[in-house]
């Protein structure tokens, strides 16, 4: 009977000599390189301004060799100008703090109304018996349509315009903070009754911060709405606000002071944009979310 006997692991067993002791010999690593990180280098500013920039290059260039007329649609550098002395004679500024003073009562009024009634409609159901079915019914009544009815109402002041930002500003919060509430994990709200929370406590600690990223979500699309209701606010019976310079802009076949207009109204939009987000990153911290690849 013979016996034999297999040949060491060499892969195990190999050993190098350093500096007369001996130690296992290390295989290097190499650093794994994510794909989206092998991309092209190209700074996320300049790729997000190159559209832009080209756009305005072939605008302008349109308007310099004149198949662009003028009076269909002026230059940009003739509306940097026309915008800077508007600026200058201080009209610009005046009718900026009077359309940003409509939409910020507008918006106050319709996020005290609408975040009102989704609360009501959303914690308790008689609520929503009561308050949902009219709320639905108004909310497919174009508000542009009932200014006529305002002015009748309200007369050809301030009142108008504002409560038509109001009602225009009601209707998405009222919906994206209702289905907030009603979105809210059941579970969770049976893990806060196990922990003894009362109606009120659950409200606040479970309810209220579940519906926040809705809630939050309306108040963006609230202000989109926002300025667009002041478009047309300003544009019947006013005598101040942007709306007023693009009525007057219109009459005496003005593009250049139009378009300024507009610029403004898209500024103040991303603005109030800009300042939704930023509320958004600092009270929804606790949200992890997909930022894109």
């Amino acid at each position: 009977m013979s016996i034999s006997h297999a040949p060491p692991d060499t892969s195990e067993t190999d050993m190098s000599v350093v500096s007369g002791t001996s130690s296992p010999v290390v295989p290097e690593l190499e650093a794994l390189v994510p794909s989206s990180a092998r991309r092209t280098r190209v700074p996320r500013w300049l790729r997000r301004t190159t559209g832009p920039l080209v756009l305005l290059g072939l605008w302008q260039l349109l308007g310099a060799t004149g198949l662009l007329a003028s009076d269909v649609l002026a230059s940009p550098g003739r509306i940097a100008r026309v915008g800077g002395g508007l600026l200058a004679d201080g009209s610009l500024a005046s009718a900026m703090g009077t359309s940003l003073q409509r939409v910020v009562f507008g918006l106050l009024f319709g996020t005290l109304i609408g975040t009102g009634l989704a609360l009501v409609s959303g914690l308790f159901r008689i609520g929503e018996d009561l308050v949902d079915a009219p709320v639905q019914m108004l909310r497919t009544v174009p508000f542009v349509g009932l200014i006529p009815l305002f002015i009748i109402w309200f007369g050809i002041g301030e009142a108008p315009k504002v409560a038509i930002i109001t009602l225009g500003v009601t209707f998405p919060l009222y919906l994206n903070v209702h289905a907030g509430i009603r979105g809210v994990d059941a579970q969770l709200i049976e893990a806060g009754e196990s922990l003894g929370l009362s109606r009120w406590g659950l409200v606040r600690h479970v309810v209220l911060p579940g519906a926040l990223p809705g809630a939050l979500t309306g108040l963006r699309y609230s202000l989109g709405i926002a300025w667009l209701a002041l478009v047309f606010a300003e544009q019947i019976n006013a005598d101040s606000g942007i709306g007023f310079l693009m009525v007057q802009a219109r009459d005496f076949l003005r593009t250049d002071v139009i378009v300024v207009c507009l610029i403004v109204y898209a500024f103040l939009g991303l603005l109030a944009d800009f300042i939704v987000r930023s509320l958004e990153r600092l009270l929804l911290q606790w949200r992890p979310t997909f930022t894109g690849r």
